[in-house]
């Protein structure tokens, strides 16, 4: 049997924030219960939304509750020469094409239906390059949450693999990352559930076993909206490591003994290894907007 490797990719939009903490950690116990490796990537490959110092304060973070990665940590942004070579292969094997839609244009698109570009036969010049379906893999076995089923009609018929504007799209740069670097199972929040199917059409374009997919409840505010960099959500409090895990444990359904919250981080996260049920969030999925609100003000 190989070994468990997984990992958490956070982007250094700004600092992390309780649902990082908590999607960090969950993915951090579902290797280190399994005796996997657990490694960092910084997803750095949109520098407009960068912000100076955003790195270097994630990681801290990190370390101090006690979230310590194996091996060194990968950039994105050291990587792009591995991107542009996967991106040319696609293109040699006919799944891409070149498009230069606008994004109100494409957003006006029914479901399901490309836009014009592909017959106009297109140059590189001002184009992005954009991913054609051609196998869609419409349904797939999450470890938490089940068999998740998509409709084709649903669902953009292209996604972008390289922007007009010359930098490369997300899906891309994880697909290639997460083959790369050997990942068993992808550990994140509910959030990009549907960019698993996007991705699973890119694991099989270039023809490799994709990791399994685990997705973990995400952490909202009481008016439903998902805490974000982009929402400006309150940064992590490294001053107060212990509480912060003590809460977010809580929030995954397995609240460690009111003791643990005078407890270091490290006698926390060592706790939490070897209690670590995946199953105990699945009970709790019909709580979670409750315990949101009480979260909130973290």
């Amino acid at each position: 049997m190989s070994q468990y490797v997984g990992r958490f990719a956070p982007s250094p939009s700004g600092p992390l924030h309780f649902g990082s903490l908590v999607t960090a950690l969950a993915s951090y116990l579902q290797s280190k219960s399994q005796q996997g490796r657990w490694l960092l990537r910084i997803e750095d490959i949109d520098p407009p939304r960068e912000i100076k110092g955003a790195s270097q304060a994630i990681l801290s973070c990190l370390e101090a509750h006690h979230l310590h990665w194996d091996d060194t940590v990968t950039y994105q942004s050291t990587r792009t020469h591995l991107y542009e070579e996967k991106l040319h292969w696609l293109m040699e094997q006919g799944f891409t094409y070149f498009c230069q839609c606008t994004r109100a244009q494409l957003s006006s698109l029914p479901n399901g239906s490309l836009c014009p570009c592909p017959a106009l036969s297109l140059d590189m010049t001002k184009s992005a390059v954009k991913f054609k379906h051609q196998a869609l893999i419409l349904e797939f076995d999450d470890n938490l949450l089940g068999l998740q089923t998509f409709k084709k009609e649903a669902l953009p018929a292209q996604f972008t693999l390289k922007r007009r504007d010359g930098l490369y799209a997300y899906q891309l740069a994880v697909v290639v990352d997460d083959i790369q670097q050997g990942i068993t199972e992808v550990a994140r929040g509910a959030d990009l559930l549907d960019a698993t199917i996007f991705q699973l059409a890119l694991f099989n374009a270039f023809q490799a076993k994709p990791p399994v997919f685990v997705h973990f409840p995400v952490v909202v505010t009481p008016e439903g909206k998902k805490l974000s960099k982009q929402n400006h959500a309150k940064a992590i409090d490294v001053g107060s490591a212990s509480k912060n895990l003590c809460d977010a444990l809580a929030f995954l359904g397995m609240p460690a003994p009111d003791a643990y919250r005078l407890e270091t981080p490290e006698s926390i996260v060592t706790w939490a290894t070897k209690h670590w049920n995946l199953r105990q969030i699945s009970a709790k999925t019909a709580r979670i907007d409750n315990r949101i609100g009480e979260l909130d003000s973290i």
